[in-house]
C-alpha cells in the first residue's frame, strides 16, 4: 500500500473508544490544520488522541457536542481558538533548565547590562514561550545577581523582562510565581535566599521580582506588539513544534528583535539556520549573538 493511501485508510478507521460521532480523524486532520495555519504547530498523525485529550474538555465545556462543532465555533472566536491551540502545547518545563544558558548569562551577558544599568541605560529581556515561568524566573533571579542590595538597586533602574506563551493556562501559573520548594531547589541556594520566600512546602518569589515582568499571551507565529528590541531573548524547547521554514522564519524575527551584540538561547535541541544564520555568531552551546554590524 503506497503511504497515501495508508493515510487515507487511517483517517477512515474510528478512534479506538471514541464515538465518530464525536471525534474522528477528519476532525484530527481540521484540528492539525488550524493548529498549523494560526500558531505553525505541526501535529503528525500519532498525535490523534492527544489532541482528544487536550480538547475534550474544551468541547464539553463549550457545549457544542463534537469535534466538528467545536470546530466550526472557534474559527469565529480567537479568543477561544487562542485557549484550545495553546491546549495543544506541552507545557514542562523546570528551573535553572540547561545550566550553562544560565551561567553565560551570570558571567557574559549580565556584567555589562548591570553597568549599563547603573549609568542610567535601560535593559529589555524576553523570555518568549515562557510556559508555567521556571525558566522566566530562572532569567529574573539571575539578572538581579546574588547581591539582594544590588539587586534591588537593579530592579529600581529601567530594567523590565516580558514573558509570553500561546497557553493562558501556563501564564496563569507563571504569573501567580509560586512552585513547590523541591521544584525551586535548582535555583542556586543563593539567589533562593535573596529572591524567595518559602513557606511549608511552597516557595514564592519576591515582589521586587515579581513586579519587574509582565506577562502577555502571544502567537509567536503572529504579529508581535512590541516596539523596542530586546538585548537577551530565551525562546528554548518551543521550535519543536514548527517545520523548518517556521523556525527559519522565527529565527530571523528574533535576530532583527535584538539589538546588536544581544543574545538569543534556544533549547538544546535546536539550532539556528537560514538567512538568520548571518546575524548571529554561535558564542557557546545553543546560545548566539547577533553581529554588531
Amino acid at each position: 500500500m503506497s503511504s497515501k493511501a495508508a493515510l487515507a485508510a487511517a483517517l477512515s478507521e474510528p478512534m479506538p473508544g471514541i464515538s465518530p460521532d464525536i471525534y474522528g480523524p477528519a476532525d484530527f486532520r481540521a484540528v492539525a490544520d488550524l493548529a498549523y495555519a494560526s500558531a505553525g504547530i505541526v501535529l503528525e498523525d500519532g498525535k490523534a488522541m492527544l489532541v482528544y485529550s487536550r480538547w475534550a474538555p474544551l468541547v464539553r465545556e463549550s457545549g457544542c457536542g463534537t469535534f466538528s462543532a467545536y470546530i466550526d465555533y472557534i474559527k469565529n472566536n480567537p479568543a477561544e481558538q487562542t485557549r484550545a491551540v495553546g491546549a495543544l502545547t506541552t507545557n514542562h518545563t523546570f528551573f535553572y533548565r540547561e545550566p550553562h544558558h544560565f551561567e553565560h548569562l551570570a558571567h557574559t551577558s549580565r556584567p555589562p547590562l548591570v553597568h549599563r544599568l547603573q549609568n542610567g541605560g535601560g535593559v529589555r529581556v524576553w523570555s518568549a514561550g515562557c510556559s508555567s515561568g521556571e525558566e522566566t524566573w530562572s532569567i529574573v533571579t539571575t539578572m538581579l545577581g546574588e547581591d539582594a542590595a544590588l539587586g534591588r538597586r537593579l530592579a529600581a533602574a529601567d530594567l523590565r523582562f516580558l514573558a509570553s506563551d500561546i497557553a493562558q493556562h501556563a501564564l496563569k501559573k507563571a504569573a501567580a510565581a509560586t512552585y513547590a520548594t523541591t521544584d525551586i531547589e535548582a535555583v542556586p541556594a543563593a539567589l533562593r535566599k535573596a529572591w524567595t520566600r518559602t513557606s511549608g512546602d511552597m516557595t514564592t518569589l519576591s515582589d521586587t521580582a515579581r513586579e519587574l515582568v509582565r506577562f502577555n499571551t502571544l502567537n509567536l507565529h503572529g504579529a508581535w506588539p512590541m516596539r523596542g528590541q530586546f538585548d537577551i531573548i530565551f525562546c528554548r524547547n518551543v521550535m519543536i513544534y514548527f517545520d523548518n521554514p517556521t523556525k527559519e522564519r522565527l529565527i530571523s524575527r528574533f535576530a532583527e528583535a535584538l539589538v546588536p551584540g544581544g543574545f538569543l538561547y534556544i533549547g538544546h535541541s535546536e539550532r539556528v539556520t537560514g538567512p538568520a544564520a548571518a546575524q548571529l555568531q554561535p558564542v557557546g552551546p545553543t546560545i548566539y549573538q547577533r553581529s554588531a554590524a
